[in-house]
């Protein structure tokens, strides 16, 4: 359904609210991205009429927003995906996230981490149960790297906002007096001076931020980081976890948290908000740590 009565043809954002303009649009590419592809998946998730799914996913694949895929020929039976341009609308949803987190939700303030008891940090807990879809970021050569090792048994991804190399791109000004936002360094170099004892719980480290491959490099081999620093610069992880993000220097960043994944790719645990670089580590040892005794979800 697109609303060609918005006109101005030469404006691009009128254009694109021709596509996107519609709530139930771009909740359905929330989900896709999320790793909801079925009809009744969508459909129970969002709580939307048959009719009204049908008239949206019949606009967005002819858009090119997404696109049909097969997966039961008798009856035929469809699963919906993410095209190029569908990926490209990643950045939109993490945007308006970001802006109804700060704005909607919050009190406006620039803010790099969270309240225990704010919204945000209720919908970071909840990914404990979900699965990660399939999807790869850039590693510190630019190659595709999947952020769950299948050759462990656990995988700690630590996100963060973000960590330079001395002489390369400066942090954005007022950096320090973000909350939440210093301390990247550190966090990363107490995860590389305790990669042993990762080790021995069979536990894989992948460090990831937004920025570019090359910084990444840059930092790793000025601090000597053997373990994988991955790029979510597309914003893929964030969009498909809606992971929370804040912005500065013209960039958006991820804020600082811990999840622990098992080789089936599922969440096990969570620790977000995280007021302490160094001391996240020796909570992410030990959250695996529990997780294996206890063999719970918990």
């Amino acid at each position: 359904m697109r609303y060609t009565e918005l006109g101005d043809p030469d404006c691009s954002i009128a254009q694109a609210l021709s596509v996107v303009g519609d709530p139930w649009t771009l909740l359905l590419i929330r989900d896709v991205a999320g790793g909801s592809h079925q009809f009744d998946a969508l459909r129970d998730g969002l709580g939307i009429s048959r009719k009204v799914l049908t008239e949206r996913l019949k606009a967005l694949v002819a858009d090119g927003v997404l696109e049909r895929r097969l997966y039961h020929p008798h009856p035929p039976r469809y699963e919906y995906h993410l095209t190029p341009a569908g990926r490209g609308l990643l950045p939109v949803l993490v945007a308006l996230q970001d802006w109804g987190s700060r704005h909607v939700m919050g009190d406006g303030t620039l803010s790099a981490t969270s309240t225990t008891d704010s919204a945000e940090t209720r919908r970071v807990h909840a990914l404990v149960g979900h699965r990660l879809p399939a999807l790869e970021l850039a590693g510190t050569d630019g190659a595709p790297v999947d952020p769950v090792a299948a050759d462990r048994a656990w995988t700690v991804l630590y996100c963060y906002p973000g960590a330079y190399a001395p002489g390369g791109q400066d942090y954005p000004p007022g950096w320090g007096e973000i909350p939440g936002a210093r301390g990247c360094t550190l966090e990363s170099c107490t995860y590389r001076d305790r990669m042993a004892d990762f080790a021995e719980r069979d536990v894989r480290v992948h460090g990831v931020s937004t920025q570019r491959p090359d910084q990444l490099a840059a930092f790793a081999e000025h601090e000597r980081i053997a373990f994988p620093l991955l790029s979510d610069a597309e914003l893929r992880l964030a969009a498909t976890l809606r992971l929370p993000t804040f912005r500065a220097g013209g960039v958006d960043r991820l804020k600082r948290l811990t999840l622990v994944l098992d080789v089936s790719r599922t969440v096990r645990g969570v620790l977000y908000p995280l007021e302490d670089p160094a001391g996240s580590v020796e909570d992410a040892l030990a959250l695996v740590d529990s997780l294996t005794g206890a063999g719970s979800l918990t």
